[in-house]
């Protein structure tokens, strides 16, 4: 290059001119006010908050919580179980005995064989069965025996437990080790708020009282 002479290099571009959006002002209707919530006592509806550290779940959700962990298995269950079996010893491996596990044992016949061989540990019965002469000699006889017993709404969540679309009566055999302290705070509970209140609370009749009308009649001069 000679000297001299300065070289043309290209010019850098001019920045583009930054165009300001005019703010569109918002046209607030004067027949409807800006009331902000407050939360407040006695003034809004509080927000949902998480309570569940705070509550104190009533017997019967700690009773289906607990029936939860042993629910028995399903029919696909149990069929993929048979089928692992069945390849262990196709393989050579020998068919391995396996102990049952835990669980809830359903059905009035089930259950009434359970009581009377003091194998039930908690019977828990549904409040809508019907017709309710199916369950109605099962209080008696758990108390005959010495047997826990309590009852349940809804029969539907029963069967739900043991995957049936209803069931009158379940009852518990077995827990684990780690559950075996709730299962005692249940049994607990329900002997002595219910079943061994029974002398107290059930119906009385007769007793050689008569009511306020019949001893108005009779003290009553002719």
């Amino acid at each position: 290059m000679p000297k001299g002479k300065k070289a043309k290099g290209r010019k850098a571009a001019l920045a583009p001119a930054v165009v300001k959006k005019q703010e569109t002002k918002k046209v607030e209707n004067p027949m409807f006010e800006k009331r902000p919530k407050n939360s407040g006592i006695g003034q809004d509806v509080q927000p949902k908050r998480d309570l569940t550290y705070f509550v104190k779940w009533p017997r019967s959700i700690e009773l289906l919580k607990l029936a939860q962990k042993y629910r028995p298995e399903t029919k696909q269950e149990k069929k993929w179980r048979l089928l692992a079996q069945a390849k262990k010893k196709a393989a050579g491996k020998g068919d391995v005995p396996t102990k049952r596990p835990p669980v809830l044992r359903a059905g009035v016949n089930t259950v009434t064989a359970l009581v009377e061989n003091k194998k039930a540990q908690l019977v828990v019965t549904a409040h809508d069965t019907d017709p309710i002469k199916l369950v109605v000699f099962l209080p008696a006889l758990c108390r005959k025996i010495g047997v826990p017993y309590c009852f349940i709404k809804g029969k539907a969540r029963l069967g739900h437990l043991v995957h049936r679309k209803t069931c009158t009566t379940v009852a518990f055999t077995q827990v684990n080790s780690e559950d075996k302290g709730a299962l005692a705070k249940l049994v607990e509970a329900i002997r002595t708020k219910y079943s061994g209140r029974y002398d107290e609370i059930h119906c009385h009749w007769g007793g050689n009282v008569l009511g306020p009308k019949s001893v108005a009649r009779i003290t009553k001069p002719r």
